[in-house]
């Protein structure tokens, strides 16, 4: 691992509240020039479409997402997901668009003294070095887990993006699917989130979020997860399942879902989802543990719904 001037991040970079930017800046990690954002009536706040849709501005505050009662009503593994993640600080401060492009937890990319993949390096040291918390899904070069609660909450539920540039984007288009191992997201220099768009919430759909993480309070997590269904007549009729803390971006657990999609929600049904969700992990070396908790989670959040 050797040290270099690419190891330092020199690029403009946005500021909105600055939660994950000033620590950087702090840390000599990231010493390029600033460009402050400010708000407008597209950029902050909660509107709502006459359909039931919402969208929500990219500057809007964590805290205001956790706290508004129609978006509990609405989409409430969204809420519970802001109600989650961070400290009642730093929710009252960090915006949605910056959790969704914040850079990687690594703390390889962390040091400024240590070359990675995200700095420009040609290799990623996490994977031959301590990556106790790290991805179980191994899906490119880079073995860091992508840092956003709020995209993985926003994919269960097929939120779009809108950039200064481009509308209607999914997640996944944002974010990419983990082969690239050189950045955070797929956003082009200088191109800025705007607001996400939210599909108008399904008749008597049910969601929830967990986490499992190592401390009680303010800890990242280890494996999140986000589950929405809707269930007629005992059976499951849709279901979205998706996960964070496991990859290098949020994944949809396709074969959970499907394994429930059109079942009995009963027990058996439901152990068997637990089981698949951990179809297609590649665990690394310190990481095996963690199909454990992300089995665990799926099987009580499906539980919980199906009650």
């Amino acid at each position: 691992m050797s040290v270099a001037t690419a190891d330092v991040i020199t690029a403009p970079e946005f500021r909105a509240a600055g939660t994950d930017l000033s620590e950087r800046r702090r840390s000599g990690l990231s010493c390029g020039s600033v460009i402050d954002l400010t708000a407008s009536p597209d950029t902050i706040g909660i509107a709502w479409n006459a359909d039931g849709a919402a969208r929500i501005g990219a500057l809007t505050a964590i805290a205001a997402i956790a706290s508004d009662a129609r978006l509990a009503q609405a989409y409430p593994g969204i809420t519970a997901a802001a109600q989650g993640l961070a400290t009642p600080q730093i929710r009252h401060m960090a915006t949605l668009g910056g959790n969704l492009a914040q850079r990687s937890r690594c703390w390889y990319f962390r040091n400024p003294q240590i070359g990675c993949l995200k700095k420009g390096g040609s290799d990623c040291p996490a994977r031959s070095g301590n990556h106790l918390y790290h991805v179980a899904f191994d899906l490119g070069p880079c073995v860091a887990p992508h840092p956003s609660t709020m995209a993985m909450a926003l994919l269960a539920y097929d939120a779009k993006i809108v950039t200064d540039r481009r509308s209607g984007l999914s997640i996944a288009e944002v974010l990419g699917d983990g082969s690239n191992g050189t950045a955070d997201n797929l956003l082009a220099p200088g191109e800025r989130i705007e607001r996400i768009e939210l599909p108008a919430p399904l008749a008597s759909e049910r969601a929830l979020y967990k986490r499992a993480i190592s401390r009680t309070h303010a800890e990242w997590p280890l494996v999140e997860i986000c589950v929405r269904a809707v269930i007629e007549g005992g059976v499951f009729r849709e279901v979205h399942i998706t996960a964070g803390g496991i990859a290098p971006v949020p994944l949809r657990l396709a074969a959970s879902a499907a394994a429930l999609q059109g079942k009995p929600a009963d027990a058996a049904t439901i152990a068997q989802a637990a089981e698949l969700a951990t179809s297609g992990a590649k665990p690394l070396t310190m990481t095996g543990y963690k199909l454990d908790l992300l089995r665990g989670l799926v099987r009580d959040l499906v539980e919980r719904i199906a009650a």
